[in-house]
């Protein structure tokens, strides 16, 4: 599914639509090049999951785990990962088999660790309409 963004509050709304609707162990990834609107689309998300506090990218922490809402959130970047070894320290599959639900940043870069069932997020610019416009894909695995 191709879903076209015009500006952050509609990339934050997809986000916080696909929020509400995520059931538990769901495991999204989310891929695009730095300044897509990552961060904000799982804001949306987040705030879709009942989460109140400020949510930032875990870019040095590998993972940020948020509990209050509807379902756990763990959010990861995997971006500085060296190798898969790095994820079993930090109790990867624990994370992402335990009922909340999961959103992976930088998903490729660890794609043999991915469970078999997986939403992937796809963001990318498209200067040629508009300095504000994503065009956001969604693919069911």
């Amino acid at each position: 599914m191709i879903i076209e963004s015009n500006n952050e509050k509609e990339t934050y709304n997809l986000g916080y639509r696909l929020g509400k609707q995520a059931k538990a162990g769901q495991v999204f990834t989310l891929t695009g090049d730095l300044g897509v609107g990552k961060t904000v689309f799982t804001k949306g998300l987040a705030a879709g999951l009942g989460i109140i506090e400020p949510v930032s990218s875990p870019t040095f922490t590998i993972v940020q785990v948020y509990e209050e809402g509807r379902l756990p959130f763990y959010h990861f970047d995997v971006y500085r990962i060296g190798d898969a070894e790095e994820m079993d320290e930090i109790g990867f599959e624990d994370y992402i088999y335990s009922g909340g639900v999961s959103l992976i940043e930088w998903a490729d870069l660890i794609e043999e660790l991915l469970p078999k069932h997986y939403t992937e997020v796809k963001i990318e610019k498209d200067l040629q309409k508009g300095f504000d416009y994503r065009r956001i894909e969604l693919c069911e695995y």
